[in-house]
């Protein structure tokens, strides 16, 4: 009985820990993206699900940001015009300009954050490579910069 309380309170200690701090995901704003193309590449043998493959043009009007986040499989985007200015999940920022290309690392330990810093449309083609079934990003708390 003893050892069956010690879990509970154990239990509801790490509950109110977690709950005391949640970790919250930064909305976009400012963003519009419209799918130009989707498929699905069948899973090969000895491989457990396919890739989905996208392609998407995103407008991030002067101010707004796609807000923290992450993807589950590798992002390569060209600018098309504008300026994006990224945040990497070590605070630092990399800019890349109309005519540039850029490749996004992925998982959970590569969070960053899209913006335009600037009076012009920013507008990307990204191209998103997927493990099947996963969204396009997923939110992520904003690191301590």
């Amino acid at each position: 009985m003893l050892l069956r309380s010690s879990v509970v309170v154990l239990s509801s200690a790490v509950a109110a820990v977690l709950s005391a701090s949640p970790a919250q995901a930064t909305p976009s704003s400012g963003v519009t993206a419209q799918i130009l193309f989707e498929t699905t590449v069948p899973a090969v043998a000895g491989s457990s699900a396919g890739t989905d493959l996208t392609l998407r043009r995103i407008e991030i009007a002067p101010g707004g940001t796609t807000g923290w986040h992450f993807h589950d499989g590798p992002v390569y985007a060209f600018v098309e015009s504008g300026v994006l200015t990224r945040t990497l999940q070590d605070c630092t920022t990399a800019v890349t300009t109309a005519g540039q290309a850029i490749t996004e690392d992925h998982g959970s330990d590569h969070v960053h954050e899209g913006s335009n810093l600037g009076t012009e449309p920013l507008v990307l083609l990204a191209f998103y490579t997927e493990p099947e079934g996963k969204p396009l990003s997923e939110d992520a708390p904003a690191p301590a910069c």
